[in-house]
């Protein structure tokens, strides 16, 4: 059985093969639908252009969480879906997906008033059947709410509501995605781009692949494609073949592409639960959320034409920044605060809607031709169960009998094994953080090593038995270790800097951008490969 770590490149497996399956992206819907598809027993590869979760999946929020907002829009089915998920995630993912409260101030004249927030969180917590990772809404005086956060407005200031969801770390969830296909059978390689689709009349046969890094160019035949390259799935030559093989016009295969935008600013004074706030500009909701010891703040919707090259220009920036200020000036935030920023683009379904909030976010399964499929829609949160779906459509195009999903049972590589029941996690961390403690490590790196790594913390610790220089930070505002580095490298597939620090760790998003720092990855990354 191929174990989970260390995470392989196999492009020899690529020259002249012939899957059941291959997966194109290698974001978290590619990630899940891939680790279900070998699971069930298929022969499968998945191979991403650039890293693993590199596009949108690395640009969230950073939550697992139903979308009380989306209770605005009725789309009640999409929350409790969402909902369910969130607990299944929590017992796969303990060390990945954490409980986080999230308070909601209410003003005098707001757009939702405090008996429709109410009514709503009541609703939400009805949604979530069976044992939940988070505990039930809770109401606040306006004498509390500003005891505990005396920086909100005063003025107006009704009191306020209290719920709960899960934040979760979104680059490395993918990654484990990615390390439980491989551990299931998969062959992953990233840093191989799909130049264009195959055809044998209008059955896809598979398609043609290539080594970024070498320019060697590999011809795959599969049974079956998955296109899950999320906003860039319909620019992939050959998707313009696109036509009615499942009953849907052309017309409607269309998408609309909606960027969002984040910033980090710094931390909070002793801010443990996030804030849902509306901006008072135009009634658009956002998130201040406590983040790697920073601040996450986000996120503002707009729609673009292309995905590639994105980033959050200075208004978006500037109108987060207002948003913040308004509802909470004993911040006084301004945009030299700023640490870092990112924006990332989602795929949805093409519709009128009188805001793109209001856009559904509701996922489906297109068959444009006789052995290509592709996702559209969803979200982060319900790519797992989604992943089923797209898989039970695989299955179909295969002519196969069905074969039963087990990806809910089975948990992520580094969640510990004795750990059953939802909010277990903390007995296995503080055990985890004392023994890290006794090597020397700070609390912040010891805790930050066990969220991150779960279980896998014992490959960090043999890399400080190799070398002890690399238990030294990269950077003395970060808890990231130089070890980390060396690991990203050899077990966790990373070929760039960047690879490392927005994904393997969020390095780059905590702290300004220096050449400095990233002088010193780059010679770790050397020094890895040195072995």
């Amino acid at each position: 059985m191929t174990p989970a770590f260390p995470l392989i490149r196999q492009t020899a497996a690529l020259r002249d093969a012939h899957y059941d399956l291959l997966v194109i992206g290698g974001g978290i819907y590619g990630a899940w639908t891939a680790c279900d598809a070998a699971q069930r027993g298929l022969k499968v590869a998945i191979v991403e252009r650039n890293d693993w979760g590199s596009g949108t999946s690395q640009s969230s929020s950073k939550l697992i969480h139903g979308g009380l907002r989306y209770l605005e829009h009725y789309e009640f089915a999409l929350v409790r879906h969402a909902l369910a998920e969130r607990r299944v995630l929590s017992r796969l993912a303990p060390h990945l997906v954490r409980p986080l409260n999230f308070v909601v101030p209410v003003w005098k004249g707001a757009r939702v008033g405090r008996l429709q927030l109410l009514a709503g969180l009541t609703l939400y917590d009805f949604l979530a059947t069976g044992k939940q990772p988070v505990p039930r809404f809770k109401s606040f005086s306006r004498r509390k709410l500003l005891a505990a956060h005396p920086y909100l407005d005063e003025v107006g200031l009704r009191g306020g509501l209290r719920y709960g969801d899960c934040q979760e770390d979104d680059a490395r969830m993918t990654l484990f995605v990615i390390a439980a296909a491989q551990a299931a059978g998969a062959v992953c390689a990233n840093a191989v781009a799909a130049d264009s689709l195959s055809f044998d009349g209008d059955c896809c046969t598979g398609a043609t692949l290539r080594d970024t890094e070498t320019g060697e160019v590999y011809t795959v035949k599969a049974d079956c494609v998955v296109n899950a390259a999320g906003p860039w799935a319909h620019r992939l030559p050959g998707m313009d073949r696109m036509g009615s093989s499942d009953g849907k016009q052309a017309a409607q295969l269309a998408v609309k592409l909606v960027k969002g935008v984040h910033l980090v600013m710094p931390a909070i004074a002793e801010l443990e639960d996030a804030f849902l706030l509306t901006a008072p500009s135009d009634g658009r909701v956002f998130f201040v959320i406590p983040w790697n010891g920073r601040t996450l703040v986000g996120t503002t919707e707009s729609s673009v034409d292309d995905a590639t090259g994105v980033g959050v220009t200075e208004a978006e920036a500037q109108y987060l920044i207002d948003a913040v200020n308004a509802l909470m000036p004993g911040l006084a935030w301004t945009v030299e605060q700023i640490i870092g920023r990112f924006a990332g683009v989602r795929s949805l379904q093409a519709e009128d809607a009188e805001s793109l909030a209001a856009v559904s976010r509701e996922f489906t399964v297109l068959e444009p031709r006789p052995g290509l499929v592709w996702p559209l829609g969803g979200k982060y949160t319900t790519a797992r169960c989604d992943a089923v779906e797209i898989v039970d459509r695989v299955l179909q195009s295969l002519g196969r009998e069905p074969i039963e999903s087990h990806s809910d049972r089975d948990a992520l590589p580094g969640a510990p094994h004795e750990i059953r029941e939802l909010g277990d996690f903390s007995g296995w961390q503080a055990e985890a953080v004392a023994g890290l403690a006794r090597r020397g490590l700070a609390a912040d790196v010891a805790r930050s090593l066990s969220l991150r790594h779960g279980t896998g913390i014992g490959r960090v610790e043999a890399l400080l038995d190799e070398n002890h220089a690399w238990a030294e930070r990269i950077h003395p505002d970060a808890p990231y270790l130089a070890a980390e580095v060396v690991l990203a490298v050899r077990d966790e597939m990373a070929r760039t800097v960047d690879d490392v620090v927005r994904r393997r760790m969020p390095l780059s998003l905590v702290v300004h951008d220096q050449p400095e720092w990233r002088a010193r990855v780059a010679a770790l990354m050397a020094e890895a490969g040195q072995r």
